[in-house]
C-alpha cells in the first residue's frame, strides 16, 4: 500500500477527529504516507429535518461504509456514537482509540444553571435521548429541534436563537473550543450516548493495516463492547431515546444504561457489573432486563407512532 487513504465526513469535527488519527497513523514505526479523503453523507446533505424522519444516524456512515467496500478508501473515521449496531457486510471495527471526555455539557444564556432558566426557556438538541432526559429533569423547558455542526450550534446559540443548547464535551474539546458557560451533566444521571466520546476506526475484514491496529485502546474497546452488546440486543433505532455508558476497573466493567418515552415521562434505568471478558454479554444481559421491565412496551408504541 502506497498511500493510506481515511475516508472522513466533511464537517468540521468530523476533519480534526480524522486529523487526529491521521497523525496517530503517521507516527507508527512504519511512517506510512497518508491521505484524508471527504466524503459527504446523506446527514450531511440533510440538516434542515430531524434524522428520525431521514432515516436515522446511519445516513452519516452510509456513503462511507460504500467507499470502503468500493476501495475508494483504506480506512474509515466516524464518531462512535454515529454507527448503527450492525455494520455493512464485509467491514470491522479495527481500532477503538482512547476515549475523551463522554459527558453531555449545557450551554446556558448568562452561564447561568440550567434549573435557574424560566419556564417556557428554549432548550435546543438534535438528540431524542437528551431531549427525553431534559423533559425529565425540567418539564418546564421548551425543547426545540437543532441540527448542524458543532459551530452551527454555537453559532445559533450566540445568536440568541435558544436560551440553552446541548452539546458533547469531547466535540467541543477535539473543536478546541473553550467556553466558560459549558456545565457538564453528571453522567450517572444524565447518561451518555453509546459510544459518546469514542472514535470508531473502520476498515475492510481481513485487511486491517497494522498501524490501524495499533491504535486499539483495550480499556475503550471493553466500554464500548458493553454499550454496543446494550445496542444490537434492544435493536433501539434512531425513533428510540437509549443511552449506555460503561466504565472499567482492572478487570471489571460497570455499565449504566437506559430506554426511554421521548417526553421523558417514563425512563427505565438499570446498572450491571462483570467481567471485562464478557462485556458484550454484559450489555445483552442489561437489555433483556430492561425490555422486560417495560422497555418492550416503549419500543413498540414508538415504532407504531414512527
Amino acid at each position: 500500500m502506497t498511500t493510506l487513504r481515511i475516508g472522513t465526513r466533511g464537517s468540521a469535527l468530523a476533519l480534526a477527529q480524522a486529523r487526529l488519527t491521521q497523525q496517530a497513523i503517521e507516527s507508527h514505526a512504519s511512517r506510512p504516507a497518508t491521505e484524508l479523503v471527504t466524503i459527504t453523507t446523506s446527514g450531511d446533505r440533510f440538516v434542515d429535518r430531524p434524522l428520525s424522519s431521514i432515516g436515522g444516524k446511519d445516513l452519516f456512515v452510509k456513503e462511507i461504509e460504500e467507499a470502503l467496500r468500493d476501495r475508494r478508501i483504506d480506512c474509515a473515521v466516524h464518531s462512535m456514537k454515529d454507527l448503527p449496531g450492525e455494520l455493512a457486510p464485509g467491514l470491522t471495527i479495527a481500532a477503538i482509540p482512547a476515549r475523551a471526555d463522554p459527558r453531555d455539557v449545557v450551554l446556558t444564556r448568562g452561564g447561568v444553571p440550567l434549573a435557574a432558566l424560566p419556564a417556557g426557556a428554549r432548550l435546543g438538541t438534535s438528540s431524542l435521548r437528551r431531549m427525553a432526559l431534559i423533559h425529565a429533569l425540567h418539564p418546564t423547558l421548551e425543547v426545540v429541534p437543532l441540527r448542524g455542526n458543532v459551530d452551527t450550534r454555537l453559532r445559533k446559540f450566540d445568536a440568541g436563537e435558544f436560551d440553552a443548547i446541548v452539546l458533547a464535551a469531547a466535540g467541543l474539546h477535539r473543536l478546541g473550543v473553550k467556553r466558560t458557560d459549558a456545565q457538564p451533566f453528571d453522567p450517572r444521571h444524565f447518561v451518555p450516548a453509546i459510544g459518546q466520546g469514542a472514535l470508531a476506526i473502520e476498515t475492510r475484514i481481513g485487511e486491517v493495516p497494522d498501524e490501524v491496529t495499533d491504535l486499539d485502546h483495550a480499556p475503550t474497546r471493553i466500554a464500548i463492547d458493553a454499550e454496543r452488546g446494550f445496542l444490537l440486543r434492544v435493536g433501539g433505532s434512531c425513533h428510540t431515546p437509549l443511552a449506555a455508558h460503561a466504565t472499567v476497573e482492572g478487570d471489571q466493567v460497570h455499565l449504566a444504561a437506559l430506554i426511554a418515552s421521548p417526553d421523558g415521562k417514563l425512563i427505565l434505568r438499570g446498572e450491571r457489573d462483570g467481567p471485562a471478558t464478557a462485556a458484550a454479554a454484559l450489555g445483552a444481559a442489561l437489555a433483556d432486563e430492561l425490555l422486560d421491565r417495560g422497555g418492550a412496551d416503549i419500543l413498540r408504541a414508538l415504532q407504531t407512532s414512527a
